[in-house]
């Protein structure tokens, strides 16, 4: 297979960056592929020569955004000192909730419906990611580097705590009053989550 071109590279970009921003807005099945095409700054015609279906371009942008949001887990080093690659994990994850809220709630949309096109994922790779760096964070207890707590646990704990900034934004404000939207806010945020959490996984 030759390699895409820079055009093409930078069309199936925009095609995905358009296409997340109208199905987290509107849903799978409010979303068209004509508001998407008209989005991306390009016709019909000319997305479906990249993808044949809107199926495949939700398909696509959400393997993508798995990919992204799980990469910082990935990187988990069990060599590191572990309050201070857990303090990464989740700043990163606060960061990635920042930068890119819609990808999130596209993501929080699919696993709500009953994850129909992830769920093969989830029970198979996003399993045995878990496992694997759960095993890592036991280690870590058993050493008394942190606290007794759940590892799976923990790692479900981190993901609800930093993807509700993106998530559930529009709450946010309503209790805040918008606070959301003033500088400073996200490395407010980032701060006390991080203080909460890791005191509480702290060893004792």
């Amino acid at each position: 297979m030759s390699k895409p071109s820079r055009i093409q590279t930078e069309n199936r970009a925009a095609i995905a960056q358009a296409a997340v921003s109208e199905f987290s807005s509107r849903g799978y099945h409010g979303a068209t592929i004509d508001a998407i095409a008209d989005k991306a700054g390009m016709s019909k015609p000319n997305l479906l020569y990249y993808f044949p279906s809107k199926e495949a371009i939700y398909k696509t942008v959400l393997e993508q955004i798995v990919e992204e949001w799980l990469s910082p887990l990935m990187t988990l080093d069990p060599d590191a000192d572990p309050v201070e690659e857990l303090r990464r994990y989740i700043t990163l994850k606060m960061r990635m909730s920042a930068d890119r809220p819609q990808a999130s709630r596209l993501f929080a949309s699919e696993v709500l419906a009953g994850a129909p096109i992830l769920k093969g994922f989830l029970e198979t790779r996003l399993k045995s990611l878990v496992e694997e760096k759960a095993t890592i964070l036991q280690s870590w207890i058993d050493a008394g580097k942190l606290a007794p707590v759940d590892p799976v646990h923990l790692i479900f704990m981190i993901w609800a705590t930093t993807q509700h900034y993106a998530d559930f934004e529009a709450q946010i404000d309503a209790v805040t009053g918008a606070q959301s939207q003033k500088p400073g806010f996200n490395e407010q945020a980032s701060q006390a989550v991080l203080s909460i959490l890791l005191n509480g996984v702290k060893p004792r």
